[in-house]
């Protein structure tokens, strides 16, 4: 009835309909992510673990491997305890290029493909042979993405992952400190960073660089919505705009 009241021109506009219409709410945008500088501490406090004994090979491969993957296939840890080095596969594009990927099951049993890049490989490749194995795995292999040191091998648990997170971040805050009392809020920061905070690094860092489509497909993404919550710079370039050009020029008494 308001309908035909409103194409009748005895309505300026149909109140049911408003009524209907879902409040939308746009995402805010992550904070929960490691600036290059803080990455970088994190980098460095993993390639300085001691590495003395056996056992600490094994720990400082698997902690590099760990990043690795979080870092550069911005995996969940979910999809990291569920995968096994058997989804890593090549196939030939259409250029002729071989290209290795990895096949990961996400969140809502979604599968998706994530590019193994040449450095993904060359990580997976010094982890396997960390632990005697072949250089690349075998079609339908069932060795876990992360193995556990200690026999059986068994998939990493995810407690065990978020732990070995925490430690590496405690570490690259400690590392910060030594700086000076200058340096105290960046290393809480980062002693507040979680596993999936890599996650979030990942999508951050790889926005500036590349088309966002291939963010939101390389993270499983239903929506590029979702995706854009990434995009700092466009905020960081907003606030510089509005800082030049919009002032109140108070006097300076």
């Amino acid at each position: 009835m308001f309908s035909w009241l409103v194409e009748a021109g005895y309505l300026a506009g149909n109140p049911l309909a408003l009524s209907r219409r879902k409040r939308r709410q746009a995402a805010p945008r992550v904070s929960r992510f490691l600036p290059e500088k803080h990455w970088d501490l994190v980098k460095a406090s993993i390639e300085a673990m001691p590495m003395r004994s056996e056992r600490e090979k094994l720990h400082a491969s698997r902690c590099r491997w760990l990043f690795s993957l979080l870092y550069i296939g911005g995996l969940r840890v979910s999809e990291i305890c569920d995968a096994t080095m058997g989804g890593f596969f090549s196939r030939r594009g259409a250029d002729g290029r071989e290209r290795w990927w990895l096949e990961i099951t996400g969140k809502g049993n979604k599968t998706r493909l994530v590019p193994a890049t040449g450095e993904l490989m060359a990580e997976l490749m010094r982890y396997r042979k960390a632990h005697a194995l072949s250089s690349l795995p075998l079609e339908g292999e069932g060795m876990p993405l992360v193995m556990t040191l200690i026999a059986p091998v068994k998939p990493m648990a995810r407690s065990a992952i978020h732990e070995l997170v925490k430690g590496m971040m405690q570490a690259a805050a400690a590392a910060l400190r030594r700086r000076g009392p200058d340096f105290e809020a960046a290393a809480t920061h980062l002693e507040q960073a979680s596993t999936h905070w890599i996650r979030h690094t990942a999508g951050s860092h790889l926005s500036e660089k590349v088309d966002l489509k291939v963010v939101r497909d390389n993270l499983g993404h239903a929506n590029i919505s979702t995706t854009s919550i990434y995009l700092h710079t466009e905020d960081d370039a907003r606030h510089d705009a509005t800082a030049a050009g919009h002032r109140v020029g108070w006097r300076l008494l």
